[in-house]
């Protein structure tokens, strides 16, 4: 399949309702904020994650859409598979890519044709065994920043029950235990996301085709990854600024510029994405950048 042939830069809009979106592990699982603004934050390696797991869901590891980071698979059993494809002893890589200077680009193209991740948002395919195992650095075209709250949040850290003792000891003397967990009762956040079609033809080969998943799946990134900690998640509007050119017609902070995000009048507290009037100023796009909204 032929690679991307123009460049994208594009906007998602996601909201949490009575959940925590992203628990920092650092703070007791509270989640992110910035501490001097008290803007919520999601870290892109969250959102990453949220593909690569809905990407797994629909194509079932079918050929081309192997995932490389995933859960239970060490690193080092994908990258032996292509040391096996290019005829190579994994335990002796280091001294055949002295006599083919040639391997490191063939062992990193197939890793790209394999694995969905790989080609998408880039990988460091080195893992250290006898000899390094050493697939190659690859720089994604696909990059995501962190998603920031439209508004400060307020965590609320909310007291439970349970019924589930631990130890015999305790269950001699009590019914109950105490816990807690951390909410935000309504918050809207904003990720702006790139797409170099330039590292897709060069490094990678991203297609047309990948590009349509990385939609899909961006826009039911949490359909299938529910979970009582996190709540109700909805993504509310994917918007797609397109290039007519591989390079680009315009800087990208031009274009998320022209994103605009407001309160209704008479909201102060919101507790629906309908509490929000978004828009893009579709009269100041620059010549060759069309925009998409797509929800």
């Amino acid at each position: 399949m032929e690679p991307i042939r123009n460049r994208y830069e594009f906007v998602v809009l996601f909201d949490v309702e009575n959940g925590n979106p992203n628990g920092d592990p650092d703070a007791g699982n509270m989640p992110r904020i910035d501490p001097e603004t008290g803007y919520g934050l999601v870290t892109d390696v969250c959102l990453k994650r949220k593909i690569r797991n809905y990407v797994e869901t629909v194509k079932e590891d079918s050929t081309g859409y192997r995932i490389y980071i995933k859960d239970g698979v060490p690193l080092n059993r994908s990258d032996k598979e292509a040391c096996v494809y290019v005829g190579v002893d994994a335990d002796k890589l280091k001294e055949a890519k002295k006599k083919d200077a040639q391997l490191d680009e063939k062992l990193r193209d197939f890793m790209c044709r394999n694995f969905f991740d790989v080609r998408t948002f880039g990988a460091v395919m080195t893992t250290f065994m006898k000899g390094a195992l050493n697939c190659g650095q690859v720089r994604g075209p696909v990059q995501l920043g962190f998603a920031r709250s439209i508004d400060p949040i307020l965590p609320q850290e909310v007291t439970i029950t349970r019924t589930a003792i631990t130890t015999e000891a305790d269950a001699e003397k009590k019914d109950t235990e105490f816990g807690n967990k951390y909410i935000i009762p309504y918050a809207l956040y904003r990720c702006e996301g790139f797409i170099s079609a330039n590292l897709a033809r060069k490094t990678t080969g991203f297609s047309e085709d990948d590009l349509a998943l990385l939609w899909e799946a961006i826009l039911n990134i949490f359909e299938n990854d529910r979970s009582a900690g996190r709540g109700k998640m909805a993504v509310r509007e994917l918007i797609v600024f397109k290039h007519d050119s591989e390079l680009g017609n315009a800087p990208a902070h031009k274009l998320f510029e022209l994103v605009n995000i407001s309160k209704k009048d008479g909201v102060t507290a919101p507790r629906a994405y309908s509490d929000y009037t978004v828009t893009v100023d579709a009269n100041s796009l620059p010549k060759g950048v069309t925009c998409t909204r797509m929800a």
